[in-house]
């Protein structure tokens, strides 16, 4: 590049075809020429109420939201006794066996000693909570913003909502100790196969995956056996990670003797490609 050597000045670059080189500080970030971005700084931006507001929603604060979910969701579970998960349908009447089973499921793990964290929503997770609530236990929904009104149910005794998913996914595996999932659709179906994963590859461990609902799972369970294990795509001992009862009792036994050390996943000889 071209030296500009005017006499009584320091010799400086040529500033060629592409404008000044004059840097401009963003933050620890330099930037030159035609990267340089407009005349406001970062504490204009956020000084100054007549500027823009589109910056809200951008990836950089999305990531702080994003941080400030988990750390919303550390600090209000961080005390939490031990619990499990329940899961199933939002879609369940009041008057549906399935809504009894969920209260009779809630009212058995709070009299064993264990709250219970459900989404917070209504049908199936609503007779969870509902349970937990009328048996003195402790009732936890972890809500989701959905495009459609869906807000906590009036069972919950401590409720708080999530702009993701997979910051609530997060809570649900770390301040659980089982998972329970009755007859549900694809939400509940996505935190079933996400707790199978963990549990095959061993990120979790003394975790029990139970399906309540032997005439709603007992296809699913089939088809595991009859497609998955019989292509090779899992290991026959994976089907043995998943629980399948209509009792309430033998669920909650289950979930006691896992902690126990009664019911451990067994390490598994061959590994998958992932």
């Amino acid at each position: 590049m071209a030296l500009d050597r005017t006499p009584g000045r320091p010799a400086k670059r040529s500033t060629g075809k592409r404008g000044s080189s004059a840097a401009q500080q963003r933050g620890p970030v330099q930037l030159r020429r035609d990267r340089k971005t407009g005349p406001s700084t970062a504490d204009q931006r956020l000084l100054d109420r007549r500027g823009p507001v589109d910056w809200v929603h951008t990836d950089p604060w999305r990531a702080l939201r994003i941080q400030s979910e988990f750390v919303e969701g550390f600090d209000a579970l961080a005390e939490v006794p031990r619990a499990v998960a329940v899961f199933g349908s939002a879609r369940t009447p009041s008057e549906h066996l399935d809504y009894e089973l969920g209260r009779k499921l809630g009212a058995g793990l709070a009299e064993a000693g264990y709250a219970v964290i459900t989404g917070g929503g209504p049908g199936v997770m609503e007779s969870a909570n509902r349970g937990a609530c009328e048996a003195g236990g402790y009732s936890i929904g972890l809500g989701i913003e959905l495009p459609f009104e869906q807000s906590l149910n009036e069972w919950v005794d401590l409720g708080i909502n999530f702009r993701y998913f997979f910051a609530r996914k997060t809570m649900f595996v770390k301040y659980s100790q089982a998972f329970v999932c009755l007859p549900g659709g694809f939400g509940t179906l996505d935190e079933l196969f996400e707790a199978l994963t963990l549990v095959q590859t061993r990120k979790i461990t003394r975790f029990p995956i139970v399906l309540m609902g032997t005439a709603f799972w007992g296809g699913l369970v089939d088809w595991i056996r009859s497609t998955l294990v019989a292509e090779g795509k899992i290991a026959a001992a994976d089907v043995k990670l998943i629980h399948v009862t209509d009792s309430v009792e033998e669920a909650v036994r289950i979930v006691v003797e896992s902690q126990l050390g009664e019911v451990v996943v067994e390490p598994r000889e061959e590994v998958d490609e992932w």
